[in-house]
């Protein structure tokens, strides 16, 4: 039954010791995922950044504010001085919650009246807004009994009440924080993965070459190949777009031209990637699993599904280099948040920067792989 099974033993073991390249990524692999969930995934949200608009500024609003520090799901990150300022930090993506202490809260708290804050939350961001709306009311809960062990006599016990609004996205709902991000992932994954099989299937063929052969210059065979997936993916934009919008409900706010612009820039450096891959690939077998390589972290650490607050940093680091994470702030940022080309430039720069370095070292590969 089992005649010949040593020979092929022997036989498929020197074929996969003799390609080095596929034994690393399936060793790799697994590893990148083990680290990827064991360090950066933490479903219980914190530091989340928050902006201070204090009209009150005596010592029971400055308790206030430490409340929020010290529970550690919170992170100062600066004070404002307006409620402009203060609604222009959540849109351009900078803050997630803002909070507001009036100008009466400590006379209330003294006279034993119910003084309240209150509370601005990102709602394009549903785990961090529903961790924020929590956290405050605790917070809240926590002060009201602070004041009132700490007063003697007072004629009522102090309330203290957080007054949450949720901004952008008042129902929390799921779907409205994920299906914008599946428009920059279906991008990356179309893009990349049909460049680069296509490339490398002409290699496998033998048909690269002899293109070679012809008067066709390197350039234009890079953008002729480039070009028919380019119209793909903005197809599949406009696609999934439309899916959204009459499918699951998702108003884009903001401008559809700046989408657009945003969406091409992105576009360009997911072709990048996938004729980065087609350069490094001999098969279309590695390909995939170079493609699968790219894709795992752009769908774990680029905030699509857990949020970046809770990443420690040497990840941090990595995922502020996946091209996808500033697509994702740009797409939330326009379709749920109506922010402008002022509150995202920041993002669109970093975007352009490693799209270009991708696409240049994409194309310096890709002509010394021809030559």
């Amino acid at each position: 039954m089992f005649r010949g099974f040593t020979s092929i033993f022997y036989k498929e073991t020197i074929h996969v010791l003799r390609d080095p390249r596929t034994l690393f990524l399936m060793l790799m692999i697994p590893g990148l995922q083990l680290t990827i969930f064991g360090f950066a995934i933490d479903l219980d949200v914190k530091h989340i950044s928050t902006v201070v608009y204090d009209l009150d500024h005596r010592p029971p609003a400055h308790e206030l504010v430490d409340a929020f520090e010290n529970t550690s799901y919170f992170d100062i990150v600066r004070y404002v001085q307006s409620d402009e300022e203060l609604n222009h930090a959540i849109v351009e993506g900078t803050a997630k919650v803002g909070v507001k202490i009036p100008p009466d809260y400590t006379e209330r708290l003294l006279a034993g009246e119910t003084a309240s804050f209150q509370v601005l939350i990102d709602g394009s961001d549903s785990s961090i807004a529903r961790q924020a709306l929590n956290a405050s009311n605790g917070i809240a809960t926590s002060r009201a009994i602070h004041e009132s062990t700490n007063q003697s006599n007072p004629p009522e016990p102090p309330r203290v009440r957080a007054e949450p609004r949720v901004l952008f996205n008042p129902e929390v709902k799921t779907a409205n924080f994920m299906v914008p991000g599946l428009v920059g992932i279906i991008m990356q994954l179309v893009t990349v993965f049909l460049t680069a099989f296509s490339i490398v299937r002409e290699k496998e063929n033998g048909t690269l070459e002899q293109l070679m052969v012809t008067p066709v210059s390197r350039l234009g065979l890079m953008m002729g190949k480039l070009t028919p997936y380019a119209v793909i993916g903005s197809f599949e934009t406009c696609v999934v777009l439309l899916l959204m919008r009459f499918l699951f409900g998702v108003h884009i706010t903001g401008s559809l031209p700046l989408l657009g612009a945003f969406s091409l820039l992105f576009l360009i450096t997911a072709l990048g990637l996938g004729l980065l891959v087609s350069t490094v690939a001999s098969s279309q077998v590695e390909a995939m699993q170079w493609a699968f390589l790219i894709m795992l972290p752009s769908i774990l650490l680029s905030g699509f599904v857990f949020p970046m607050e809770t990443m420690p940093k040497p990840i941090l680091y990595v995922a502020h280099l996946i091209p996808v994470t500033y697509f994702l702030r740009i797409l939330r940022g326009i379709i749920l948040r109506g922010a402008t080309f002022d509150d995202l430039w920041l993002d669109g720069l970093w975007l352009a920067l490693i799209g270009l370095a991708v696409l240049l070292l994409s194309a310096r590969r890709f002509r010394k792989t021809l030559a």
